[in-house]
């Protein structure tokens, strides 16, 4: 009963990181127009994306960036093509900080503060640092390829969609870095997340 009732705040929680996804790549966007219709822009979409991860997981993490952020593809003229592509890319952003968080760094099985805020970062460099290059990697690739869109074209928009990317994963750190080591100690307490220590503690008794 414990562990079905564990599953579904993770799903709430899923649910709420995607829909936090969405609003905030929807309403707080800086849309930069781009030739030929296409647009990049700057956002702190991907900043809840990591958040995900680094609470819930990886899995879990990315999966409500993946969903968040692809309705919020699709309900844009401008991105609805490219929301096969978000939908992956979001997804291994999340995969990517849970795999340094949890299994590495092993955050929720520590106590030390300073442990867990220098591995929140260092997960949220490696998910971010991953989308700023396959992003406008796959973007390029996926616009040429699949899309049909000329090379010259492909290839200005993947520029500035590399520089673009740069900034948010900039941007997102730091904000994740403050929200996730605010927030831990206070959805421990409340026992909307479990620490390592807390999980030993419920099968002992």
């Amino acid at each position: 009963m414990e562990r079905r009732n564990q599953t579904i705040i993770k799903l709430a929680q899923t649910a709420l990181m995607a829909a936090l996804c969405f609003v905030s790549f929807t309403f707080l966007q800086i849309k930069i127009p781009m030739p030929g219709g296409d647009a990049t822009s700057i956002h702190i979409g991907n900043a809840f994306c990591v958040l995900g991860a680094l609470i819930l997981g990886g899995w879990y993490g990315g999966l409500g960036g993946a969903v968040g952020m692809t309705i919020a593809d699709l309900l844009d003229p401008i991105y609805i093509v490219g929301a096969p592509k978000t939908f992956v890319l979001k997804l291994c952003i999340g995969l990517i900080t849970g795999l340094a968080a949890h299994r590495i760094g092993k955050i929720n099985e520590s106590t030390d503060k300073k442990h867990v805020f220098r591995w929140s970062v260092i997960a949220s460099i490696a998910g971010l640092g991953f989308n700023v290059i396959a992003d406008p990697l796959v973007g390029y690739f996926y616009k040429q390829y699949i899309l049909g869109q000329p090379q010259q074209m492909a290839e200005i928009l993947a520029k500035w969609s590399a520089a673009a990317t740069f900034v948010n994963a900039v941007i997102s750190t730091i904000l994740v870095a403050v929200l996730y080591n605010v927030l831990r100690p206070v959805l421990l307490k409340s026992g909307m997340m479990q620490s390592g220590t807390t999980r030993k503690e419920a099968g002992a008794q």
